[in-house]
């Protein structure tokens, strides 16, 4: 892992712990940069920070939400994908991000976002993550939307994607 990798991470770190946030997961491994998950149970507390408070109860749809921070490396793509279960809400804490959204699998035209700029992704919609001039680091919250089988890192159909996974 490169040095300003190492330290983007290691600030994202100390952010979230002085946040009085408990680190579920994190994956520095990413091509693309990585995430840290957040303990599910401070969904309420993760949305009163990054997301203007709003009400979890109000965005749940299966029953369970899962708060995640990403980190997206400039000039690096996510891949075009979409997940059969589960929507989205990002909001941007930092840098500059483009984003692109379809209803099909044809890429959407580019949109930059800045911090708290909010974009909500519904289920089956192609997205694409993408870092620009410096590091971006957007909060996840992903809305399960089957309660049976709730969301995880499998429900990712990749349409396209820039490291042939």
């Amino acid at each position: 892992m490169n040095a300003e990798k190492t330290e983007i991470f290691e600030k994202v770190t100390k952010m979230l712990e002085t946040q009085g946030f408990a680190i579920a997961a994190k994956d520095d491994t990413r091509p693309w940069g990585g995430f840290f998950v957040i303990d599910e149970n401070q969904a309420q507390d993760f949305a009163n920070q990054y997301f203007d408070g709003i009400d979890v109860e109000s965005l749940k749809i299966g029953g369970k939400l899962s708060p995640k921070i990403l980190l997206v490396a400039p000039n690096a793509r996510l891949s075009w994908q979409y997940h059969h279960r589960r929507a989205e809400i990002w909001q941007v804490v930092e840098g500059t991000v483009g984003i692109k959204t379809s209803n099909t699998d044809e890429e959407g035209e580019l949109k930059e976002y800045h911090p708290a700029d909010q974009i909500k992704l519904q289920q089956g919609e192609r997205h694409r993550l993408i870092g620009l001039d410096g590091w971006g680091v957007v909060a996840e919250i992903w809305q399960h939307t089957d309660a049976s089988h709730p969301s995880d890192e499998d429900d990712i159909v990749r349409v396209q994607d820039d490291f042939g996974r």
